[in-house]
């Protein structure tokens, strides 16, 4: 494991870490989308079905149970419980991600290395994770004002796929034979879509100003 891959693993971890924080200290998923931590549940649940049948190394494991475990967790606290379910803007978060999946599923059946189930459905994974933070954006643009646990999580959230693309170029470089379009790609779209909010929130940070986004 290189040290762009590493970095990568760790920002993730830690936007998730950032996200927890927020909903169990100030009980409070204001400005998250439960439409995007919906799809994340489901791109974790289908990248991660080799999890009990194939094993790779103890941290592999436990990275995937740590994220399979914190997308459900997150899920369940924005739906069920009490005091957090009420600081959901169901109103604002409007966006019908299911319309996601169905092309997203398409597409892998069409384009993928190989045509086995589980093959299928981990391009099916990759495809809907280049989009599933478009929820999440799009319901940050409508409430504008973002506190600075939401902004960190976003930002934490599109470095590490940042990062990966680092690792990626890396392993190109210095591995034979290295070349994986399918995640190259997925991964190029899903940072390109992150630009936007990259621009305002380091203007934000540089600035010492509250992040705010246009409408």
């Amino acid at each position: 494991m290189n040290i762009f891959r590493l970095a990568g693993d760790m920002t993730h971890l830690a936007s998730v870490l950032v996200l927890l924080l927020k909903i169990h200290t100030i009980k409070s998923c204001a400005g998250i989308s439960l439409k995007t931590q919906e799809l994340y549940a489901i791109v974790f649940a289908s990248r991660y079905l080799d999890i009990f049948t194939d094993f790779i190394s103890l941290y592999n494991t436990l990275m995937k149970l740590i994220f399979l475990g914190s997308s459900f967790s997150i899920v369940w606290y924005m739906r069920s419980h009490k005091i957090v379910r009420r600081s959901y803007d169901k109103d604002q978060d409007t966006f019908r991600h299911y319309f996601l999946l169905l092309p997203c599923l398409l597409l892998a059946l069409l384009i993928h290395e190989k045509f086995t189930f589980k093959e299928v459905i981990w391009t099916f994974s990759l495809y809907l994770e280049a989009v599933a933070i478009l929820p999440q954006l799009i319901l940050l643009q409508r409430t504008r004002n973002i506190d600075n646990l939401t902004g960190q999580y976003v930002f934490l959230l599109g470095a590490y796929r940042g990062l990966y693309i680092l690792n990626w170029i890396y392993r190109y470089f210095t591995e034979p034979h290295f070349v994986h379009w399918i995640p190259w790609i997925s991964g190029l779209v899903q940072t390109l879509l992150y630009a936007d909010f990259f621009y305002y929130y380091i203007n934000s940070w540089k600035n010492n100003k509250k992040l705010q986004l246009p409408a």
